[in-house]
């Protein structure tokens, strides 16, 4: 989706066995990007999508790796915002 795709490190937080990071992903949205809903095709649109990833370490080796992107603020830079709108009003009309 992002063939020029880099990550801007911001902080590292060491707690114990956890590593916390903030960051930044950052590129150009030109490939496409399959959705339960369907295809999301690609805008050409920069995108610098705010992120946490943490590792989870044991025996000084990660045991685990969490990626969290923040997705709304992706999907709103590539031009396909998610419809709140329509999703409040199906659940008002119950």
């Amino acid at each position: 989706m992002f063939p020029d795709v880099h990550r801007e490190l911001h902080r590292v937080n060491v707690m114990g066995d956890v590593v916390a990071i903030e960051l930044s992903i950052q590129g150009t949205f030109r490939g496409p990007m399959e959705t339960p809903a369907g295809v999301i095709q690609p805008t050409g649109a920069k995108v610098n999508i705010p992120c946490a990833d943490f590792f989870y370490m044991r025996n000084g080796k990660i045991e685990r790796f969490d990626c969290y992107p923040a997705l709304n603020i992706m999907l709103k830079q590539m031009g396909a915002p998610p419809d709140f709108a329509s999703a409040v009003k199906r659940t008002t009309q119950r």
